[in-house]
């Protein structure tokens, strides 16, 4: 799938690619305080489950360097943080502010002192230098990436040779009677979800639209294999409605 530098979508609408991320912003910023009561809501807990058997498939251990990216409210920061224990280190970034802070105040609630930082990161133009981290991962924010190849050749470049990626994201469900479900569920049910909890029905909306614009997972596969990523593998969780993707830089 390639890039282009001059145009990019915003859910369904079609946008100047410099216009997206000024949007997204507005998304995030707009939702950051009610996030995670909406996740819990609107994934009926389940992303609680996805994102704990995509921190199994990180294989993370003791003294590892990690780059979490999109990390929003730190979800995999927080647990990824006490799996490399006090000789590790985890870098927790995100684009938005709105939810960096939301986050950085989250893991200090917690208790993360000392292997936990925070920066504010631009996923495309990420930047450390070459092999750098042992792990870096994404979850539920490559969809809202504008140039999705040039933030996963970044992700290649800064893991060290036998790191990995591993991304966790809305994708296609693999069967049409739960693909005709899901829909009616995103368009008619998410929105008003949004509004009464977050007082915000357009960003929800933006978030069914921007999951049917992202790849399907045969193709975000392929695009990981285009930037260099080897032995890459895909794990469908709820019958493709999230899929997990996993990539090596041997």
């Amino acid at each position: 799938m390639a890039d282009k530098d001059d145009s990019t979508h915003f859910g369904y609408r079609a946008v100047g690619a410099d216009e997206k991320a000024g949007l997204v912003r507005g998304v995030f910023d707009s939702v950051a305080s009610r996030y995670d009561l909406m996740n819990d809501l609107m994934s009926f807990g389940a992303h609680r489950l996805w994102k704990r058997f995509a921190i199994e498939l990180t294989g993370v251990r003791a003294g590892q360097r990690i780059l979490d990216l999109a990390s929003g409210t730190g979800d995999l920061a927080d647990r990824m943080a006490d799996l490399v224990g006090p000789e590790g280190w985890v870098l927790m970034t995100d684009i938005n502010a709105a939810m960096l802070a939301v986050g950085r105040d989250r893991m200090i609630d917690r208790g993360h002192v000392g292997n936990l930082c925070y920066a504010q990161v631009d996923a495309e133009a990420l930047p450390f230098p070459e092999d750098s981290f042992d792990l870096v991962t994404v979850a539920f924010g490559l969809r809202n990436v504008t140039h999705k190849g040039k933030a996963l050749r970044a992700m290649y470049q800064v893991l060290k040779p036998g790191g990995r990626a591993l991304i966790l994201e809305f994708s296609k469900p693999v069967n049409r009677p739960l693909e005709r479900l899901y829909d009616l569920y995103s368009f008619s049910i998410l929105p008003r979800m949004g509004s009464l909890v977050a007082k915000d029905a357009d960003s929800y909306r933006y978030l069914a639209e921007s999951i049917r614009m992202h790849p399907d997972q045969e193709t975000l596969k392929g695009m990981l294999e285009e930037v260099g990523f080897e032995r890459c593998d895909v794990h469908n969780l709820t019958g493709g409605i999230v899929a997990v993707h996993r990539g090596f830089k041997l």
